[in-house]
């Protein structure tokens, strides 16, 4: 049995597709096709997640009127192609997409499709660039599920919204283990304060940029190229934020105990680190408990206790 505290993630970044311009049928046909092409450099590696960028499957050279047009033909054609991908390869796939709602709006929506190619959950983008909602008509999401998967439990966010504390405070108190980042526009050190501040991995695909994964420390651990726009990276989801104040000696403890079983990633400078279980019977919260590990959120709690009880008058 596949042990599912290792995932294998791949995300893509190709651009969208812009001339020639197609309508109707062929414009669909031609964005299968572009996206067909894309998956055939990750499916070789048997992802079980593969992460698509924002406004995957439009051209960035339609007009407003033509856009809309498309949306309404393309109707579900290229969720259920993708559906049937997921299907076919056992893996997830987050499908990030404008969706024409029965009222006439839109929403900027990644899906996130299971293995058997279901809806596992979706997110619709909380913070629109305002001309998305004034020249779009896609009005803002308001809420921020956190889907529960069988490697772990994933959060999704699109484009503008890293710029949003609103949006990441709901995820810092939802602790998922992963985020998921689709998006036109790359958000540099936003990426990594996302990952170190909510304490999850963050893979980012970005259209026509770098694309990333980020660790729970802050530190970029894989990313695709100017030759390569895409990615797969196995990553460890059972892990643990852990300030170093305190925690020296029992993480050394730990450490030889356990060996490569444990692994402890320091960045450097920050004080925080983060420690893996590399152990099939035994998890990083497990290992923190047995040596008395205080976590980061713990010890951040705790000072903040002891600040509020001891303001000077």
């Amino acid at each position: 049995m596949k042990n599912r505290k290792v995932v294998t993630v791949s995300s893509l970044g190709f651009p969208q597709l812009s001339y020639p311009v197609k309508h109707g049928r062929d414009a669909v046909k031609a964005v299968m096709e572009h996206l067909a092409f894309q998956l055939s450099f990750v499916l070789p590696s048997h992802p079980d997640l593969i992460i698509f960028p924002e406004a995957c499957d439009r051209y960035s050279t339609h007009t407003m009127a033509e856009r809309k047009s498309y949306y309404e033909y393309r109707g579900d054609q290229i969720r259920e192609y993708l559906a049937a991908v997921a299907r076919e390869n056992r893996c997830y796939i987050a499908y990030s997409a404008a969706r024409l709602q029965a009222d006439g709006s839109y929403r900027n929506t990644t899906e996130l499709l299971d293995r058997e190619g279901n809806t596992a959950g979706s997110y619709n983008k909380n913070h629109c660039v305002v001309t998305e909602i004034s020249d779009g008509g896609i009005l803002c999401g308001k809420s921020a599920p956190v889907i529960e998967t069988d490697f772990g439990r994933v959060g999704m966010v699109i484009c503008f919204d890293l710029n949003f504390d609103e949006l990441r405070r709901k995820y810092f108190a939802q602790q998922p283990d992963l985020l998921l980042f689709s998006s036109m526009y790359h958000g540099g050190l936003m990426q990594n304060y996302w990952a170190y501040s909510v304490g999850s991995y963050l893979v980012s695909a970005v259209s026509g940029e770098e694309c990333a994964v980020i660790n729970p420390a802050g530190e970029k651990v894989s990313h695709s190229t100017n030759y390569s726009p895409y990615l797969t990276a196995s990553i460890n989801l059972d892990f643990q934020q852990v300030h170093l104040d305190f925690n020296w000696d029992k993480l050394k403890a730990a450490k030889a105990r356990y060996g490569n079983g444990v692994t402890i990633f320091d960045p450097g400078r920050t004080g925080v680190v983060l420690l893996s279980s590399n152990l099939p019977a035994l998890s990083s919260l497990e290992i923190c408990r047995e040596f008395e590990i205080e976590l980061w959120r713990d010890y951040y709690n705790r000072s903040m206790a002891a600040r509020h009880a001891n303001i000077e008058p």
